[in-house]
């Protein structure tokens, strides 16, 4: 481990270490052939959903780490509806695009609040992730270099950043294809649901169901949502 900052940090992977793998935006053919064939289950849930849209749509580029931890953090226990209302008045207010961490810094808290339709805790959230990113504490352009619980380490030091937005992060941003997020209340209905359970499952049963998902978690519960009507906005 590397000290930065004042606290411990993951040391970055080695010379020639290949990158952490993205999925293509699009789910492949390969990937919903390999879950049709590892869980019957969830074959019948593909069939049933059909084509899902595109996991990137209405979200920031996957080069603005920083737009899309705004994003996260300003849609944070909300509707799909209401998380874009708020984030579109946030970003009205800096000439449609999100806040860099100084401008953040340098507006009035409740001017920013008000204008946005913001809670006081979320303009709190926002302040620490941008003296995180000013401080070095949180170095965004690391993480495409770090592996999934490398990058769950470094966002959750960050006031506001919890480890389902963590998770969130790193399934429709990051793009990594085996994410599981066993605390995520949707994914935990949905299986109780297609696998006929008589109650939500607990985490050490979640992660047995989706043990023949691998390496393609991160799909499956995209369709789990989906059943549901209910995937992250």
């Amino acid at each position: 481990m590397a000290k930065r900052a004042g606290r411990l940090t993951a040391a970055a992977p080695a010379k020639g270490s290949p990158k952490p793998a993205r999925r293509a935006r699009t789910p492949t053919r390969k990937a919903l052939t390999a879950l049709s064939g590892a869980d019957p289950v969830l074959a019948r849930l593909i069939e049933q959903v059909g084509p899902l849209p595109d996991a990137r749509e209405g979200r920031p580029d996957p080069e603005n780490h920083y737009g899309a931890l705004v994003r996260s953090i300003t849609g944070q226990q909300l509707s799909v509806l209401a998380a874009r209302a708020i984030y579109g008045r946030l970003t009205a207010r800096f000439g449609e695009r999100p806040p860099t961490p100084q401008e953040l810094l340098d507006d009035d808290p409740e001017e920013l609040r008000a204008a946005a339709g913001l809670s006081r805790a979320k303009v709190s959230y926002l302040r620490s992730l941008a003296e995180h990113v000013l401080s070095g504490e949180l170095e965004l352009e690391r993480l495409d270099e770090l592996g999934d619980e490398a990058v769950i380490a470094e966002l959750v030091a960050v006031k506001g950043l919890g480890l389902w937005t963590a998770q969130m992060f790193l399934m429709f941003h990051l793009e990594r294809p085996d994410v599981l997020p066993v605390g995520d209340l949707g994914i935990r209905r949905a299986i109780e649901r297609a696998y006929d359970l008589p109650e939500l499952p607990l985490p050490a049963a979640m992660e047995e169901i989706a043990l023949p998902w691998r390496p393609h978690r991160t799909l499956a519960c995209r369709y789990l949502w989906r059943s549901l009507q209910n995937e992250p906005g």
